[in-house]
């Protein structure tokens, strides 16, 4: 091949490359257009904001916003239309309720509306550094995007005539979970420690485990009455008996891995063995995360511990 068929196919591959990056940007403008940022009211004062990612929490009052998670950063402006529709006042505090991308991906957009960002320490260390989530590869997140504020147990903040208790859960579905309780209002938000009617995604990457995440919804059951509102990481808005079932049937299934393991039963084995989830499989295997790779999660938690 001489030097002009090379100049020319080259040309040709820059041409296809071309077109189809403008391809997909197109398709991701698209599914952001699409994507609708819906309130659900929880008391006069609590909205959920459900969107594409984590579902948000919204806290308001005299003294301003109280957020919790901020979903992807191209979906910053919807949300605060939908927040201003609400409230009509600025977001004063952010909270993460964990590291990953759809619960902060926001984060620099808030900051720079002049949103104070808080967190358990871990996730600050996390966002700071590269991470693996899922198998893929996250960059580490840049200083502004990241929390100013940490914490290491709990932290009480104050606001709009709440006591509002944000409690670090260990090694649930990371290693630097929170839980906010809005005390007077008798709402909680679990982050991802809870997907309301599905299998979890269990991180186990950045320290999640199977042990941590029943503990966490034992530590919420117990701080929850049949009143309690709650705000799920992800699915609809929740409550005590829901969450009893989700403890139940995670408590349940480790039961039957372990069970597995006991006898010694390979990782492949497991993941074949649907009789493991076979009473949930209905209820909870909806999710993104099916009951084979539940399953596979378990095991793998139970033998790394």
């Amino acid at each position: 091949m001489d030097l002009k068929q090379k100049l020319q196919k080259m040309k040709i591959y820059k041409k296809s490359m071309s077109i189809l990056l403008l391809i997909f940007g197109l398709n991701l403008s698209a599914q952001r257009n699409e994507v609708k940022i819906i309130p659900v009211k929880v008391t006069d004062s609590i909205y959920m904001l459900k969107g594409s990612g984590g579902n948000i929490g919204v806290f308001m009052g005299n003294d301003g916003v109280f957020m919790i998670d901020d979903q992807f950063a191209p979906l910053t402006p919807k949300i605060l239309k939908v927040i201003d529709s609400l409230a009509n006042d600025k977001v004063k505090y952010l909270i993460n309720t964990h590291w990953h991308g759809d619960h902060t991906g926001g984060n620099e957009n808030m900051a720079i509306e002049g949103a104070v960002i808080l967190s358990h320490e871990n996730v600050r260390k996390r966002m700071n550094m590269e991470q693996v989530i899922r198998g893929k590869k996250r960059e580490a997140s840049p200083e502004e995007a990241l929390p100013v504020i940490t914490f290491t147990e709990d932290i009480s903040v104050h606001f709009n005539d709440e006591n509002v208790l944000v409690s670090h859960v260990h090694n649930a579905h990371t290693d630097g979970d929170a839980i906010v309780f809005f005390m007077n209002n008798n709402v909680i938000h679990m982050g991802d420690t809870y997907f309301a009617g599905k299998y979890p995604y269990i991180d186990l990457n950045s320290g999640g485990s199977i042990n941590g995440y029943i503990e966490a919804a034992e530590k919420v059951s117990f701080l929850a009455n049949y009143q309690t509102k709650i705000i799920p990481g992800h699915g609809d808005l929740s409550d005590k008996e829901e969450l009893l079932k989700f403890k139940y049937m995670l408590i349940t299934i480790k039961d039957n891995v372990q069970k597995e393991i006991d006898e010694g039963k390979t990782l492949e084995e497991v993941k074949k063995n649907t009789k493991i989830t076979v009473d949930f499989d209905d209820e909870f295997g909806g999710g993104f995360i099916s009951a084979e790779r539940f399953r596979e999660t378990v095991y793998k938690s139970l033998t790394s511990e």
